[in-house]
């Protein structure tokens, strides 16, 4: 199953209710067991998705919209897994992955996933380059710790697939780990102008939220967000949030660059 969203006008926003809101930006219900959910979004035709194997097996689907034989024809995959003791399969090698571990697998490959405490989210972005599979265990990747306790935004940033590190055509993607006491996962935020971004939320409590902030700078509005949901960031909107309790999120890029540090300030009195 897999749903279609289109691109959005900034101005859009600013009239919107948040039932509009919520159906154009955020991802709800991604994470259902024994299937393969999706969203594609014609901001940079990235496709965010969610897959929870259960006892079974489920292959990566080629659903219509993408146009292609197999998922990855002309696409790479980035994978994070939000649960425990996952496996993914692609060309027959074996992936585990633990909690908050991620994967890249390149253009062209077969994929697959397995794990009966799995939750697997899963980001594909249009390729015309093929770079080989691998794997980041956040035991292993040495963090970036930015932010502040005063300001509580400290966090640790872990990078997988970015343009310093595993190489791709246009996925980036990793992991942030907000730290006890802070709240904030980016503040003052920041514009994306050559890129769309996606975060998803996890490591919140059944009746904790996070209050993420969208839209352009003086002119943002506010969407709640629980546990397992993603927010589509396109290049226009800033995207930043507060959590009432302790978190992390998987943060994805697509557009017309890999560099990691293309981004625009927003300062505070902007908003």
């Amino acid at each position: 199953m897999i749903e279609t969203r289109y691109a959005t006008a900034p101005d859009s926003v600013e009239t919107a209710t948040m039932a509009e809101l919520r159906t154009r930006y955020v991802a709800d219900e991604l994470f259902v067991p024994g299937e393969i959910r999706g969203i594609y979004t014609h901001e940079d035709r990235m496709v965010i998705a969610g897959a929870i194997p259960g006892e079974g097996t489920l292959a990566l689907p080629a659903w219509d919209v993408i146009g292609t034989p197999t998922h990855l024809e002309r696409r790479e995959l980035g994978v994070i897994n939000l649960g425990t003791g996952g496996v993914v399969i692609a060309d027959g090698n074996e992936f585990r992955l633990g909690r908050l571990d991620g994967l890249y697998v390149g253009r062209g490959s077969e994929v697959s996933f397995s794990g009966p405490d799995a939750c697997f989210y899963l980001v594909s972005t249009v390729a015309d380059v093929t770079y080989p599979s691998g794997v980041f265990s956040r035991d292993t990747v040495a963090p970036l710790l930015i932010g502040e306790g005063s300001d509580a935004s400290a966090r640790a940033l872990y990078r997988y697939v970015w343009n310093g590190g595993h190489r791709s055509c246009q996925l980036q993607l990793g992991v942030t780990v907000v730290a006890d006491g802070s709240v904030w996962n980016t503040m003052p935020p920041h514009l994306h102008d050559r890129r769309t971004e996606v975060y998803l939320y996890t490591g919140l409590e059944p009746s904790a939220r996070v209050v993420h902030l969208m839209g352009r700078p003086g002119q943002t509005r506010h969407v709640m967000i629980r546990d397992r949901q993603a927010v589509i960031s396109p290049a226009w909107s800033i995207h930043a949030g507060a959590g009432t309790t302790p978190y992390a999120f998987v943060w994805a890029m697509a557009g017309e660059n890999a560099d990691y540090g293309d981004l625009s300030p927003v300062a505070m009195e902007a908003l």
